[in-house]
């Protein structure tokens, strides 16, 4: 799927969040306007296997993108990721093109710093591990054309996401709902760009405890306002599709106030 948005040089300091003035400043700041622009990228490479990141790895807005077995275009949630960072990795300025595939896997704590996705496969990115004690960090960056979910969170701990873009997804961040193996979760969404049409900004287990805490989310184009901001499930760890909760902040699933929600 192509985007109706062409990508656009960037430079100097915009260029390290890939943000124009309107949107997203390097300090975590609304600035007037409202509109991300997408990286041009440096160069691209394809991946036929997964690449295993340790430690740090800057791509200098590299493209990669699936081929071989990484290249069908799928919605398989068996298939591998772009990218699988070991726990404390860190990946900076890259691009993941399309074909997708399953994105990046984080299989502990890990940051992804100024990652974008121009056509996301199964999911964008799946943070995983059991530790309640893992941290995963998303810091700038943005994602186009998920047809489900951009962040789908399986493992333990926290996700923070901040100073990002997404257009035209399914749900934004997904605590997961029906995985064998559950647990409290805790979601932190900070200066966040949702461009219609996307179904929901976040989605919880209120039965497992998780919670969402939203901030400086800017709703763009949707001026029926039939995005969710936050949705509750109930979950299980049958594999069954997990049934709803309700909607809207409580203070304790749902955190955020009507202050929060930006609609443009």
């Amino acid at each position: 799927m192509t985007s109706s948005i062409r990508p656009r040089a960037l430079t100097g300091a915009v260029a390290t969040f890939g943000l124009t003035v309107g949107m997203i400043m390097a300090s975590g700041a609304l600035s007037p306007a409202s509109a991300a622009t997408w990286p041009t990228a440096s160069g691209s490479q394809a991946v036929t296997k997964t690449i295993s990141v340790s430690g740090t790895k800057d791509y200098g807005m590299l493209r990669l993108y699936g081929s071989g077995d990484l290249g069908t275009g799928s919605q398989d949630e068996d298939q591998g990721p772009i990218l699988e960072l070991a726990p404390g990795a860190v990946v900076k300025n890259v691009i993941i093109g399309s074909p997708a595939a399953d994105g990046i896997h984080c299989l502990g704590s890990c940051t992804l710093q100024n990652v974008w996705w121009e056509d996301v496969g199964e999911d964008a990115a799946t943070f995983l591990g059991p530790s309640s004690s893992n941290v995963y960090t998303v810091n700038g960056g943005g994602a186009k054309e998920a047809s489900d979910k951009v962040f789908q969170f399986n493992g333990a701990g926290t996700l923070n996401v901040s100073n990002f873009a997404a257009q035209t997804f399914g749900t934004f961040v997904r605590s997961c709902g029906n995985c064998k193996t559950q647990y409290k979760r805790t979601i932190n969404l900070n200066t966040i760009e949702a461009t219609y049409k996307g179904s929901r900004i976040v989605g919880i287990n209120t039965n497992y405890g998780d919670s969402a805490t939203l901030k400086a989310i800017t709703i763009v184009g949707d001026t029926s306002k039939k995005m969710i901001p936050c949705q509750k499930y109930i979950g299980n760890n049958t594999g069954a599709e997990p049934t709803t909760n309700g909607t809207g902040a409580d203070g304790t699933y749902c955190k955020y106030a009507s202050s929060d929600i930006t609609y443009k």
